[in-house]
């Protein structure tokens, strides 16, 4: 069983990046997908979450309206889509989800100018 995450870089305030998450190793589209970030000295606090079939989504008030989670079950793929990136969002950002609550590794989002 794997989750890896993908697209976490250095960008500038205002800016975007796309994360994913490829699943392996589970019914992917049997499962709702989260994503979490955790930034340093701080607890890991969920961001977005997905239903099975996409059709639900749910997002903590600091980042709606900005941040759009997605998927694709034809790929055992989650995405994040963050917008109007500020640098209170830099943290790493994890993908969680799948039979036993898995936990991919993290990657690095810092937003700075």
């Amino acid at each position: 069983v794997q989750l890896v995450e993908s697209g976490g870089g250095l960008v500038q305030p205002g800016g975007s990046l796309r994360l994913s998450c490829a699943a392996s190793g589970f019914r992917f589209s049997r499962y709702d997908m989260r994503w979490y970030r955790q930034a340093p000295g701080k607890e890991r606090d969920l961001v977005a979450a997905i239903s099975r079939d996409g059709g639900s989504t749910n997002y903590v008030d600091s980042v709606k309206g900005r941040f759009t989670i997605s998927r694709d079950n034809a790929k055992n793929t989650v995405y994040l889509q963050m917008n109007s990136l500020k640098p209170e969002d830099t943290a790493v950002y994890l993908c969680n989800g799948g039979p036993y609550d898995y936990w991919g590794q993290g990657t690095q989002v810092t937003v700075s100018s």
